[in-house]
């Protein structure tokens, strides 16, 4: 084949377990040979409405075999894939696809469809209407030559600028990390992983469900997760690993049945997209469940540190080791080697790592250090055996339920309020979301605004997840010389109240 990228996993699967069950999807098995047969009619459906190589392919939807199916068959063709968060608003969702100048957008039971950018075109690949298509659609295998420095996706990003940023991931970087994947986590031709976790996040799709279909492992797809509902497939489908934030941990332990249930099946949880508590660890390891931590982003698309099974009692709450082909360092302010222990800059380098942002020349330089070390943002100490220890992160984002929440979004959102003369967000602790957002506020003299008209101002404007749970108001806002705005001193002051 001269197709070398993740296009081509469906016909090399094909002609080596082809009768193996590749996907499961509301207990519908899909073979690999009949994936492979899907993506390659949807590929010559995309070719049919002008897709070419470099092309841009969008995707809105819950977790559903399409979401997979098109992203193979972008790589057949050599076209880009764009992923987008089912959880954003109509406006965020239309910037996404301007930003990348998506051709065609597939999607699935999804409301702001049709609401979306006309320049798009928008495609239901799910009914009746989809199935005819594919079945009058050709067969005959594609093999576009596609190399692992060719585009494979686009997955946006929240940045410190306000607006999320497209991370450009080619498909030797999705190769990479699926290897380190497979090398570290130990997965099986025989595994089979639930993905409850959505798919257009890098986590769900690049640490569990590809390196599974590499392997030749099921992938079992759930449309939305359902902590009780996780319990039953792990026993019904022997599910052997799964993927989850702290919270969709959280709330599996908190489920009826949760202490009579099965779990002998399960050989690997992995857990990451947030802090960690102590409460979640060992909620797992009492039941003799190898609970493994890992660390990650989407710009290394995702691997970065991970905690080997082994060592999971003994070493519970640390995010592991480098993965197996990705070298990380940890430098101070001044550009210098941490000393164990000492808290230094996350910098990571490795064949997983993104070569920059779609369309931020400026944004993809600054992000690295001499030009090969991607710089995290993220503080963590190093012990003189090699383990890492998240400590804080530098950017001001923060992590709610596993998502990423950018302040400066919000700010921006709330300052197109009348009544808003200043504000500021950051993330305060919450028991069941890790952290939420709270909003700082000053309101320009002669106004009035509650916080209920503030959030109700950013509703369908930003995803729910981003809107602020609670709002202070205040009549000024701490800066220093240079109007620069500090946010130490406002979280120290108002991370406790109500």
């Amino acid at each position: 084949m001269h197709n070398h990228g993740i296009g081509s996993w469906p016909a090399r699967r094909a002609r080596k377990t082809p009768h193996r069950t590749a996907l499961l999807h509301e207990e519908q098995p899909t073979t690999y040979a009949r994936l492979h047969d899907r993506v390659t009619r949807l590929a010559h459906l995309l070719r049919a409405h002008g897709v070419r190589q470099g092309d841009r392919v969008a995707f809105l939807g819950p977790n559903h075999p399409a979401h997979l199916e098109t992203l193979f068959a972008a790589g057949t063709l050599g076209a880009v894939f764009v992923p987008l968060n089912t959880r954003l608003a109509t406006a965020e969702l239309r910037h996404q696809l301007r930003d990348s100048g998506a051709r065609i957008l597939l999607t699935v039971r999804h409301p702001a469809a049709a609401e979306l950018d006309a320049q798009t075109e928008v495609l239901e690949a799910e009914g009746d209407t989809y199935e005819t298509l594919l079945a009058g659609s050709r067969t005959e295998q594609l093999d576009q030559p596609v190399g692992p420095d060719d585009l494979c996706m686009i997955m946006y990003t929240s940045g410190t600028g306000g607006r999320p940023k497209g991370a450009v991931l080619t498909h030797g970087n999705i190769l990479w990390n699926s290897l380190n994947v497979l090398v570290d986590a130990d997965l099986t031709t025989d595994e089979t992983t639930l993905v409850s976790a959505p798919l257009f996040h890098t986590a769900a799709l690049n640490m569990t469900c590809l390196p599974t279909l590499l392997k030749g492992g099921t992938a079992v797809l759930e449309s939305a997760f359902d902590p009780a509902r996780t319990l039953e497939l792990v026993q019904r489908h022997r599910i052997t690993c799964l993927f989850g934030v702290p919270a969709m941990y959280d709330a599996i332990a908190a489920a009826p049945g949760w202490d009579d249930a099965d779990l002998s099946s399960l050989r690997t949880l992995m857990c990451g997209g947030a802090p960690v508590p102590d409460r979640t660890i060992r909620r797992y390891l009492d039941r003799g469940l190898t609970f493994v931590q890992g660390y990650g982003m989407t710009e290394a698309a995702p691997g970065v540190l991970l905690l080997d099974r082994h060592d999971v009692a003994t070493h519970a709450g640390s995010a592991g080791v480098p993965h197996f082909f990705t070298d990380v360092r940890l430098l101070r302010p001044d550009g210098e080697p941490v000393a164990p222990g000492e808290a230094g800059e996350v910098l990571v380098a490795g064949p997983n790592v993104t070569p920059g942002y779609w369309g931020r020349p400026q944004d993809s330089a600054d992000a690295f250090r001499d030009g090969r070390w991607f710089r995290s943002g993220d503080l963590a100490t190093v012990d003189a055996d090699g383990w890492y220890h998240l400590v804080d992160r530098l950017k001001d984002i923060f992590i709610s339920g596993g998502e990423n929440v950018c302040p400066a979004e919000v700010e921006t959102a709330l300052l197109d309020h009348p009544a808003v003369a200043e504000c500021a967000v950051f993330g305060v602790p919450d028991t069941t979301w890790g952290e939420v957002g709270r909003a700082v506020v000053v309101l320009r003299p002669g106004h009035s605004a509650s916080a209920g008209e503030l959030t109700a101002h950013l509703d369908g404007r930003l995803a729910r997840y981003k809107i602020p749970k609670s709002v202070v108001f205040t009549d000024s806002l701490p800066r220093n010389g240079a109007g620069k705005l500090l946010k130490g001193p406002l979280r120290e002051a108002y991370r406790r109240q109500p």
